[in-house]
């Protein structure tokens, strides 16, 4: 099945953009992605696993909500923040690589890791020390890779650390990322890209005091995340 303009048209918003249907089902196609299944859902819209039929690969794909889509400065600044969390190159970092528009569709592109997130990894038995150390030590280290970048992730939890079936651990889901003021974009362009303060984004049960207070934040920011993750 196509995802053609007949499946994008359930309606339109008052300043004419295509709304999505609430899920793409598979076998649907959006340009040379066809659908496989969803993988899930969030505030920074819907992941599925996809097969670029391109390349012949699988992988995951985040299809951008549409209020986000719909307002070109967010959606510009979206597209350069994820430029600036691409250039991230880290064995712990799940690997963005491409932000795409297809059939009036705005999504970008991932490295699909099978595995289980870290919150159903965890069970109601305390885990071996000797786990919790590796688990620490993986996650850790992609932090401190991006916030040498000067990235802060913001959403650090569980839920968005996946552990590989092969045992890898990658850190996911940089959708509310903090990027630096005056960060150089792959096209060489320099831009503001900080959230503007006053804005509380995050999940309230792991962010920090400054966070949830809605006032700037940095990687300290992330480490109270981490500590109450590993608690």
């Amino acid at each position: 099945m196509s995802f053609s303009t007949t499946a994008l048209e359930v309606g339109r918003s008052v300043r004419g953009s295509i709304q999505l249907p609430s899920r793409m089902k598979p076998g649907d196609r959006l340009g040379h992605y066809t659908i496989v299944s969803h993988l899930g859902s969030g505030g920074m819209g819907a992941v599925y696993r996809a097969t670029d039929t391109t390349l012949g690969r699988d992988v995951a794909l985040k299809v951008l909500p549409p209020d986000l889509a719909a307002d070109p400065e967010r959606l510009e600044r979206f597209r350069r923040e994820a430029r600036a969390v691409a250039a991230l190159n880290h064995p712990h970092i799940v690997t963005i690589y491409s932000v795409e528009h297809a059939a009036g569709v705005h999504f970008l592109t991932m490295e699909l890791v099978t595995g289980r997130p870290l919150d159903r990894v965890i069970t109601a038995e305390a885990m071996p020390i000797e786990r919790v150390v590796d688990l620490a030590r993986a996650v850790s280290e992609a932090l401190a890779a991006a916030h040498e970048q000067g990235i802060v992730h913001r959403d650090l939890k569980p839920a968005n650390v996946i552990v590989s079936d092969s045992g890898r651990v990658k850190v996911l889901d940089f959708g509310l990322a903090k990027v630096p003021k005056r960060a150089s974009t792959l096209d060489g362009e320099v831009t503001n890209l900080a959230t503007e303060v006053g804005a509380v984004l995050g999940t309230p049960a792991y962010m920090s005091p400054e966070q949830v207070s809605g006032l700037d934040v940095d990687h300290r920011t992330d480490i109270f995340s981490l500590g109450v993750m590993l608690y």
